[in-house]
């Protein structure tokens, strides 16, 4: 199948590292590469193509002003840098585009704006506003009140997250690596370049790799993730070279880089949303007569659930696994985990004895369910 090409993208996000953006001897953004990038963004702007930039770099870009120049910093230490350097990076993506009469607009997100429906809806609608307004929006995780996030979390799932919820057609990650490899090129010469992912299986998702050191904390294990989320969101998502002058105008002349395929089947939002949420907050495993069921587009009724693990309210995301603890589903919960807990294994017509009241005969309604 045929590879897409940036030229031809009506929405575009893309994701930039903190490598890319920050000059880490001087602790300075790396302004002579982002004129290249916001160059490329110009003229894809004037192509009539829309941007976002998910860019990470505010806590690289405060280290050394505030004495933080040890590998590992506390928690504390990381927002009290990402505030000061969010001021700095936010400035540079100012000074850089308006040179090319573009107007940069800020955006700080974490994982629970993209989680929470209400909210996803309020900022999705901010971003419609934004490029309706011929704005290229800049957005980072917003680290300076983040908690398990800016220990664990990363701007590829971030930016899949936002290519998801304006419909973007393409994501691009822009890396220091041109795609993804059958293993990894730096310790196996023999690695071969993968140009084109049609499907992420279970092999594909065997050559990511343990995140890189230093200010970093992406890897291509979470590019794979990111390329899951956008691709069931029906987006195609590039892995390219970004250590190069105009990285953007480079792919679109065919620069080496892996595409990977939006998945053909379609989803609605409310779906895509599902499935994209990144923290699932319970486990449930099922018995095969629910696995076959859910297979055949069914909801998941508490009869066929075996057990159930994690703390969790009605109306948050959990996991569906078969037997075998293989990943079947995701799914907003009807009941909260101690309800949950008391009715798994009995049947329907059970539940308002068990509990006293009548709530939903599915602990997972079909149209609350997405196949993994």
């Amino acid at each position: 199948m045929k590879a897409p090409n940036i030229a031809s993208a009506k929405r575009l996000v893309v994701k930039i590292g903190s490598a890319l953006v920050v000059d880490a001897s001087a602790a300075a953004p790396r302004r002579e590469w982002l004129a290249g990038v916001a160059a490329d963004i110009a003229a894809l702007r004037a192509r009539g193509t829309d941007v976002i930039v998910v860019s990470s770099g505010a806590i690289a870009l405060a280290r050394r002003s505030l004495g933080l120049t040890q590998q590992r910093l506390r928690l504390e230490e990381k927002q009290a840098a990402a505030a000061v350097g969010q001021i700095r990076l936010a400035q540079a993506w100012t000074d850089e585009l308006s040179a090319h009469g573009l107007t940069a607009a800020q955006l700080l997100l974490t994982v629970d704006d993209t989680e929470d429906r209400r909210r996803y809806l309020n900022a999705r609608a901010t971003l419609e506003t934004l490029l309706g307004f011929g704005c290229v929006p800049v957005i980072n995780e917003n680290d300076s009140v983040a908690t398990a996030e800016i220990r664990y979390g990363d701007n590829d799932r971030l930016a899949a997250r936002v290519a998801e919820m304006v419909q973007a057609d393409q994501l691009v990650l822009l890396s220091d690596i041109d795609g993804l490899y059958t293993a990894d090129p730096k310790k196996d010469p023999g690695a071969a370049h993968i140009p084109v992912v049609e499907a992420i299986t279970e092999s594909i998702e065997a050559m990511g790799g343990d995140p890189p050191p230093g200010y970093s904390s992406g890897g291509m294990r979470t590019k794979l993730v990111a390329a899951r989320i956008a691709t069931g969101a029906g987006c195609a998502m590039a892995i390219a070279l970004g250590h190069v002058p105009h990285p953007l105008r480079a792919l679109a002349e065919g620069a080496s880089c892996t595409w990977f395929l939006p998945a053909p089947e379609g989803r609605s939002a409310r779906k895509r949303w599902i499935a994209g949420t990144l923290a699932p907050l319970g486990r449930l495993i099922v018995d095969p007569g629910a696995a076959r069921a859910l297979a055949q587009g069914r909801s998941l009724l508490p009869a066929g659930v075996r057990a159930l693990e994690g703390h969790f309210d009605r109306g948050d995301a959990v996991e569906v696994a078969g037997p075998d603890g293989a990943r079947l589903a995701r799914g907003l919960s009807a009941y909260n985990s101690a309800d949950a807990a008391r009715i798994i294994g009995h049947r329907s017509e059970e539940i308002e004895t068990i509990l006293g009241w009548r709530g939903r005969d599915e602990i997972i309604h079909r149209d609350d369910l997405v196949l993994l």
